[in-house]
């Protein structure tokens, strides 16, 4: 009830037809781009006279800043800062605090404009971190440095400031003390004081469900640096409260130290640690040029703040619309175009009320043959168990890639080159990597590498990574039900020669044998099968207790290629051997591993490119032939497209397979096609008509690239009316009419242009203007927005399961749900328009 109300507000601006907050097609396709300098300084001020210390000209840029989601993430780079010295262990949180001259960036509530009232300007107050030790100072009074702040905010100076009056007990532990808090408003306007874990916002409690995502980055002896920043919505933080109708910025702080007014020694502090070295000990730092400090007025004044905008909320649509959903059901490679598309639908009257429900896509398909579903979406032809005609309307390209997180030794940044192989991936998967001593003791795998990063054949690919032993390292995570995800990453597998050799039993040329257990398993499957079940010798009390298998623990699949994203996102494996218990009386059992710190994470996983983009996920190159190595770009995925050839006997279904693509080495092998799959006989005449008319808007305003609603997001090669993807465009087209006409289907590659009126005047809307001529790859993300009139936001909430027809009474109680709050909303909305 507390995130429904949180939506109305957005509701109000678009019900009444108010302006969103960004004005749809504005952006560049991928969201539009931030850069600015700024000149940032130090002074001193002696004898009355101010003395600059250093001036520097600060530039930064970010990637894109427009419709952005929650946990999306920003690429932010800059240049001209001072370098860093004593590089913390970890940027993020209060684990940033102890290094000199970096650079703050924390998400902000409110825009950097004077013009605007006091409560929607970024202040410090309205800045989230989340910890107390980065807003709450208590120390001595030679130690309290921000006293002594030329550029100090009034009344900073007072031996005790930030909440007035302050309180004398909770923050106040030493009277003599100086001490300054920096209070923290939310989006309601509730002031939390942030002295303590106690006192701050809910979302900042220890051991949050989310980590932090403020940092104090680390910049280069040569004044550059980058990082990739989380940004989170009111979904995620209610308390920052970020949406499409609350202002939100980026604040970027390039730390140059405090201006001091006495020449104090203490402020006038330059720092202790060379440029470039670390600080992994945590030793002390100076704190006139560290994190620590921020707030003050000397760093805040240097800020270069950077506007952000968000998409709707996550169920606008079932609280807006207070229609039945046509529902689709099927592949989860569809769930960003999906967040994007839905809204396109349920915000026209001229439409449908669209909803994607994750499932797989041999149960989808299923759904659709017995008459439990309109339509399906799935990334395959699939045999039928009737003879019930169906179309296969192509309606994305996209895929899967493997995403990681794998940092370089001494802390010096993330990897960004991995390699992988057929036979690595076979050698993951399999499990045939040992995880530790303990799966040392499996028969047949004593000679093995225990993790990846100990392999030869990694190493030789990946020079300059570390050989330390993780467990989550001996695994990809991957998925635990059917998909066809794991059909295509296991047919790439298959169709290697090395790789079918290592599974066929042959020890590779380091000595490495496939697990036992794993041994001549036919390729490719739909679900990876967990098939070994040693147990080895524990030595602790609490594992002798337990008999799960070993390697079962190591690889524990999930069910969602999302849940997988977000994972690797946190650096947090799913490796489920962790020994704990909730007290001495209760049983033990075994627990997720912790997260990975930064500086030691090594992790991989099987994501869909939709979501390794929206997240700013690394994706490994994989090989193809000989020495090539091919990353998901849309020109690779355009090379795969290029080799698909019709299946017989079907009506629009195209197939990419491992012989055609081995002949395109620059064909990226992860490439998949979805298609919205539905009857052409039988289906209820307004399912037909939503159908196909999804079909053709989808294929039109749908390929679009962009961030807006209704546009095709990242991750997504477009099908255009010409070039590598014509046939799939034209196949579309040919399905979305006979699926509105609902006739006998024609015979394979005959030209049927059966078109079906999609009834005029107020009836569905099906005018749409398709995009001419083929967009380069490497242009597709310039070439600009589609034309929109609503703005983005998430799709329905996926559902998982084997039967469609469990799902019909949760979808009458959304559709009751909404139907109740729909009218309440429309009459305020009214009454707003009428003023």
């Amino acid at each position: 009830m507390k995130r429904t109300l949180l939506l109305i507000p957005a509701l109000l601006v678009v019900v009444a037809g108010l302006p969103p907050a960004v004005t749809p097609g504005a952006q560049a396709a991928s969201g539009s781009s931030f850069s600015r300098t700024k000149e940032v300084d130090r002074t001193f001020e002696e004898d009355g006279q101010a003395v600059s210390v250093e001036k520097r000209r600060v530039s930064v840029t970010v990637d894109h800043t427009q419709d952005l989601r929650g946990r999306e993430r920003v690429q932010i780079s800059w240049k001209g800062a001072h370098p860093s010295g004593g590089r913390a262990a970890s940027p993020f949180g209060a684990a940033g605090l102890r290094q000199e001259y970096p650079v703050v960036i924390l998400q902000c509530r409110g825009r950097d404009d004077a013009a605007l009232p006091a409560a929607k300007r970024v202040s410090p107050e309205t800045c989230w971190t989340s910890t107390a030790q980065q807003r709450f100072r208590s120390t001595s009074e030679r130690q309290a440095i921000w006293r002594r702040d030329l550029h100090a905010r009034e009344g900073d100076t007072r031996q005790k400031s930030g909440i007035d009056p302050f309180p004398t007990s909770g923050c106040d532990d030493v009277p003599s003390f100086s001490a300054h808090a920096v209070t923290f408003v939310d989006a309601k306007g509730k002031s939390y004081t942030s002295c303590s874990a106690e006192t701050m916002a809910p979302e900042a409690a220890v051991d949050a469900a989310l980590p932090a995502a403020e940092q104090a980055a680390y910049t280069d002896a040569d004044g550059t640096g980058s990082t990739s920043f989380e940004v989170r919505t009111a979904t995620e933080n209610e308390s920052l409260g970020c949406s499409d109708t609350v202002a939100c910025s980026i604040v970027v702080i390039p730390v140059m130290g405090l201006s001091c007014v006495d020449g104090d020694d203490e402020c006038t502090r330059t720092g202790r640690f060379a440029p470039g070295s670390s600080n992994f000990a945590g030793d002390g730092v100076d704190d006139a040029v560290s994190a620590s400090y921020w707030w003050a007025g000397s760093n805040w004044r240097n800020r270069i703040t950077i506007p952000v905008t968000f998409g709707t909320a996550p169920n606008v649509c079932d609280v807006l619309d207070s229609r039945a959903p046509t529902a689709f059901y099927g592949s989860e490679l569809m769930s960003q175009a999906a967040l994007q598309w839905a809204p396109a639908y349920c915000l026209s009257r001229k439409r449908f009320k669209f909803q994607h429900n994750r499932m797989s896509d041999e149960a989808a398909f299923a759904l659709v043959e017995k008459g439990g579903a309109p339509a399906a979406l799935v990334s395959g032809r699939r045999e039928q168990e009737d003879e019930a005609p169906v179309a296969y309307a192509p309606t994305a390209v996209t895929g899967f890639a493997i995403s990681y997180v794998i940092d370089r030794p001494k802390n010096a940044g993330e990897y960004d080159r991995l390699r992988l192989t057929p036979r690595l991936l076979a050698k993951l998967l399999t499990q045939s990597y040992t995880g530790s001593a303990y799966g040392a003791q499996h028969p047949g795998m004593g000679r093995n590498p225990q993790s990846l990063n100990q392999d030869p054949e990694f190493q030789a690919l990946n020079p300059g990574l570390d050989a330390t032993t993780r467990e989550a390292a001996a695994t990809v995570l991957s998925l635990s039900e059917s998909s066809d995800v794991m059909t295509s990453l296991t047919s790439y597998i298959a169709a290697d020669p090395e790789a079918r050799a290592f599974m066929d039993g042959k020890a590779d040329p380091w000595g490495m044998a496939i697990n036992p257990s794993y041994r001549r398993l036919k390729l490719p499957v739909a679900e990876w099968p967990l098939l070994d079940t040693f147990v080895p010798e524990y030595d602790l009390d609490c594992q002798q207790q337990l008999s799960t298998p070993y390697f079962t623990q190591l690889a524990a699949p999930v069910s969602s290629l999302r849940t997988i994203a977000e994972a690797v996102l946190d650096a947090w494996p799913n490796v489920q051997t962790k020994c704990e218990r909730p007290s001495s009386s209760d049983p033990y059992k075994f627990g997720r591993a912790d997260r990975q710190g930064v500086g030691a994470r090594f992790m991989l996983g099987v994501v869909s490119l939709g979501d390794a983009e929206r997240l700013g996920l690394r994706t490994a190159a994989v090989r193809t032939s000989g020495k090539t190595w091919v990353s998901p770009t849309r020109s690779s995925m355009a090379a795969a497209v290029g080799t698909a050839t019709a299946v017989k006997g079907s009506t629009g279904a195209f197939e990419i397979t491992p012989r055609a693509l081995a002949k395109r080495p620059q064909a990226y092998p992860g490439t998949m096609i979805v298609y919205t799959v539905a009857r052409t006989r039988g289906l209820a005449p307004k399912d037909a008509q939503h159908v196909s008319q999804f079909i053709r808007v989808a294929t039109s305003e749908g390929q679009r690239p962009g961030s807006a609603n209704g546009t095709l997001p990242s991750g997504y090669l477009p099908i255009l009316a010409a070039g590598v993807t014509k046939r799939l465009y034209d196949a579309a087209r040919h399905a979305a009419d006979l699926i509105a006409a609902q006739r006998p289907e024609s015979a394979p590659g005959t030209n049927d242009t059966t078109t079906a009126s999609a009834g005029g005047g107020s009836g569905p809307d099906t005018s749409v203007t398709a995009p001419q001529g083929d967009v380069p790859p490497e242009q597709a993300r310039a070439s600009g927005p589609a034309k929109a009139t609503m703005v983005a936001t998430e799709p329905t909430s996926a559902i998982t399961s084997t039967s469609g027809r469990m799902l019909l009474p949760l979808l009458l109680c959304v559709g009751l749900a909404a139907g109740a709050l729909g009218p309440v909303l429309r009459g305020v909305a009214a009454a707003r328009a009428r003023r």
